[in-house]
């Protein structure tokens, strides 16, 4: 049992410490183990702890056996934990004030690498903001850059998506614990992206997806991260959210300005018109501002290509064929016509977006590219 791990949770736990406090009072004790074995006395003494916080400590014993708990599904589902003091940690987040004391991790990812952005944006995205996504993460694939999203409907799934597709590294972060996937829609991805990528949280196991969360994810995403890009947004959001928290720990923030009469390019207009985003037209302006075009060694700039002799298995081939057939296709209308199972259609619908010969559309309808 890692001591270092259960106590860490534990601390975590304590109601009325929260992360600011808790790597204070890490940082004095020299460990979390050791926190839990000083003197009240002591701890009284520690700069910004007072009396109340210091009584926190007198009973801890359901934050212990709570971080028990966890610490088994920990060493069951082979999740990383890494603390803010760990060489592992995102660097990037430690020059966040608010930064979690520590992150699950499950995946392959050096969060150290150069290069972070996140891709964002409404969960109602449109096809222009779809195209700009595919397009945006096809460009920046080749110039060594990972991407960060939240799993969410619309813009970021579009970009985890396209990530798999062109072979970016992926961070889905999360609002909840790693025990559930959410929306549970997105499970295949989630799973997927691990192989070259990892999805991440600071929530324990069993905590919901609550609406709370969402701005807790929102600073890891933009703390996490080089660049914040907002594709489309309303007027409100949580893209919007996490453009503010990029803006307050002084990182660049992007955004596409879309037509001034479409709703979900007014948030975009907005952080642009109010100087909180850089205004861009294309994944070049970006590239170009983060002065990551001066080393550019990597391969041409191309599109992949659909192939003209794709290995298709047959269900897959079934599929594709009646997508070409029409325009846009529901998912719905694919069950009826090929007599396949609705959790294989959206399997094979998802190989066939991967291997880039048909498109999602809003409404769960998709077409041949």
């Amino acid at each position: 049992m890692n001591e270092e791990i259960l106590y860490g949770i534990a601390l975590s736990l304590l109601k009325g410490i929260g992360d600011v406090n808790a790597k204070t009072l890490i940082s004095h004790a020299g460990s979390a183990s050791a926190l839990f074995k000083m003197s009240s006395t002591k701890l009284q003494k520690i700069n910004g702890i007072g009396p109340k916080t210091a009584e926190l400590f007198k009973d801890t014993l359901s934050a212990l056996q709570r971080a028990e708990t966890e610490l088994k599904f920990i060493e069951k589902n082979k999740i990383d934990v890494l603390f803010y003091y760990d060489k592992r940690y995102p660097k990037r987040l430690l020059n966040c004030t608010d930064s979690p004391l520590f992150i699950f991790s499950k995946g392959t990812v050096d969060y150290n690498r150069e290069r972070f952005v996140n891709i964002i944006g409404t969960r109602n995205s449109t096809d222009y903001g779809n195209e700009i996504t595919e397009k945006l993460v096809a460009h920046l694939s080749n110039y060594n850059v990972h991407l960060v999203s939240g799993l969410a409907y619309g813009i970021d799934i579009c970009a985890h998506k396209a990530a798999l597709k062109y072979d970016m590294q992926n961070i889905a972060v999360l609002a909840h614990g790693l025990d559930k996937i959410y929306p549970f829609q997105h499970r295949q991805i989630a799973e997927r992206l691990q192989q070259n990528g990892a999805i991440v949280s600071d929530f324990l196991s069993n905590t919901k997806p609550d609406k709370q969360n969402f701005p807790c994810r929102n600073r890891i995403v933009a703390g996490m991260s080089d660049a914040t890009i907002v594709v489309e947004s309303a007027i409100t959001g949580g893209a919007l959210i996490t453009a503010e928290i990029a803006n307050s720990y002084n990182r660049d923030v992007f955004a596409f300005p879309g037509r001034t009469t479409d709703n979900f390019s007014q948030g975009c207009l907005q952080l642009i018109k109010n100087n909180k985003a850089n205004l861009v037209s294309s994944p070049e302006d970006i590239i170009q501002f983060m002065n990551w075009d001066l080393d550019h060694v990597g391969p041409p700039i191309n599109m992949i290509q659909a192939q003209l002799f794709l290995e298709l298995n047959e269900h897959e081939q079934l599929i594709y064929d009646y997508i070409k057939q029409c325009e846009k296709i529901s998912i719905d209308d694919i069950y009826l016509k090929t007599n396949i199972p609705q959790s294989a259609v959206s399997a094979h619908l998802l190989q066939l977006e991967l291997k880039g010969i048909i498109g999602a559309l809003p409404g769960k309808f998709f077409k041949a590219i």
